[in-house]
This record gives structure tokens, sequence and C-alpha cells, in this order.
């Protein structure tokens, strides 16, 4: 197994939702047989801003002062950071390797979440990440500030969760024949991750003669590929809402969907059925691009 490509990387940041990203981050990189990776990003971007402008009138003297102080206690603060990113990678790499991983690989790196993922995109299989970070975890109406971000600049699979880990045993795919829905099915059909489980194929619409005959043929793949019980349902009603609602009555316990519509790309994600769907589903979201 290389340990350089087809990561599956585990995005930490010490909130509340830390353990769980370990643990599905875990449970998928040993069902796929994938090296699993720790990464910790300080991002200085909110340290940096207006200290030149505290100074205000004062005399030059003074002025220096203050700054060389700013400077000084910049410094203490980037290594109180870095100590605790490490402490942070060492207490994650325990964990995963108590759930059955041998060798974690951990990184620590400066600079930006977002550009960090897209420069280390084609060594990744899958991204796991918590909906909110410590910024925003008890804000239970808003989503993670840099995950929208991130779900748009990545085109590889991003799950994020919402809640402590539980072995997946039922899944759904959000399904709505659009490509992002069919690629969502060929990959619970091809991928050694979903085998065992049962999956419920759910498509919400109106148009149930046009739609029948796409899930007829989605389903069929699914059962061709063989190694799942595949139960199919077509629903009526607002698609984030049914959605919500079969989750719940069904007890899944992680939801497929395409992320984002093509004319939806540079919109706003707040509004849209896939913020819709992260903001009210209570269970983790595997988002694919």
């Amino acid at each position: 197994m290389n340990t350089n490509t087809n990561l599956v990387l585990a995005c930490l940041d010490g909130s509340s939702l830390t353990e769980a990203v370990c643990d599905y981050a875990a449970w998928i990189a040993q069902r796929v047989d994938a090296p699993l990776k720790l990464l910790h990003i300080i991002d200085h971007h909110h340290e940096t801003a207006a200290h030149l402008d505290l100074s205000g009138n004062i005399g030059l003297d003074s002025q220096q002062h203050l700054l060389d102080e700013l400077t000084a206690a910049e410094q203490q603060l980037s290594k109180l950071r870095l100590q605790q990113g490490k402490q942070l990678l060492q207490a994650a790499k325990d964990r995963v390797i108590q759930n059955g991983i041998a060798e974690p690989i951990s990184n620590q790196r400066h600079g930006s979440l977002v550009e960090s993922l897209i420069e280390l995109e084609d060594s990744l299989r899958l991204v796991v990440i918590g909906l909110r970070g410590k910024v925003h975890e008890n804000q239970a109406d808003k989503l993670g500030a840099k995950l929208e971000s991130i779900i748009r600049s990545l085109h590889k699979p991003v799950l994020v969760v919402n809640g402590a880990f539980k072995a997946p045993q039922r899944i759904m795919i959000a399904y709505d024949g659009s490509k992002a829905a069919d690629k969502a099915v060929d990959m619970v059909a091809t991928s050694p991750l979903y085998k065992g489980l049962v999956c419920h194929l759910v498509c919400v619409s109106k148009d149930g003669t046009t739609m029948e005959p796409l899930l007829q043929t989605a389903a069929d793949k699914l059962n061709n590929a063989g190694g799942f019980e595949v139960i199919t349902q077509l629903l009526p009603g607002k698609p984030e809402q049914a959605l919500c609602n079969y989750q719940a009555q069904h007890a899944i316990d992680l939801t497929v969907m395409g992320a984002f519509s093509h004319t939806r790309i540079h919109d706003l994600v707040l509004g849209s059925f896939t913020a819709k769907m992260l903001l009210n589903t209570k269970k983790p979201l595997l988002l694919l691009r």
C-alpha cells in the first residue's frame, strides 16, 4: 500500500467533533485499505490584522516599543499554537491506532486549510471534516467558516461529520437523476466501503413518471454490483425535508449525495439544497462533486 497516495485525510482543529472525525476516518481507511493522514493547520491570518493601527498618534519611540511588544506576543502565541497542534495530532494518532490503524501519518502545516487541501488533492481519496470548527461549534444554525470553500474547491469526496461516531450499517443515496447522483451510485456500487451495508436509494420528485425509470436503472446498477441489500423509494415533498424525515424513520447512518448542481457552482452555498441538508441532517453527509 502506497502511503503517499490514495489517502484518507482527517482535518483536525480541536473542536468537539475532532474525535468523531478521527473515528470516521479510521473506519473508512480500514474498509478501503487506504493510508490515513491526520492534518492540523495553523492559520495565522486572524492574528496579523490591524496591529499597525493600534499605536494611534503616540510618539515614535513609544510606537516602536509597542510594535516590539506586539511582535514578541505574536511569536509567543505562534509557539503556543504549534505546541497545541502537536499535542492534538498526538492524541489523534493515539486514537486512530486504538481504532486499528497501524501507521497513521500526521502533518502540521502553517497557512490556509483550503489552500493546503488543494495542494494535497492529487494524493487524496477522501477528506473527512467536522461540520463546524471551534469558532462555530455552538451555533447550530451555521456551517463551518471554511466548509463551503472546501466543498467548492475540491473534486474529491468530502465526508462532513456532525456527531459522535457510529459504524454505518444503513446508508442512503439521495438520488435526483443528475450526473453527480449517478456518480454517487457508481461509487457505492464499486467501492469496498459499502459492502455488507443496506443501501437505500431515495428520490424525492414531483414527477414520478420521469424519475421512475432513472431510479430503476440506478437500482439495477447497485443490485448487479452485489455485496449489499438495495431498497428503492420514490418520495413526494420538499427534497431536504423528505430526505431528513426518511433518514430518521429508517435509521440511516450515512447519506451520499452530489454537492451543488452545475448551475449553482458559483452561487452561495447557504440557502442551497446542499446547505439545507448539511444544517438539518443528523447523520454524516458524504458529498461528491
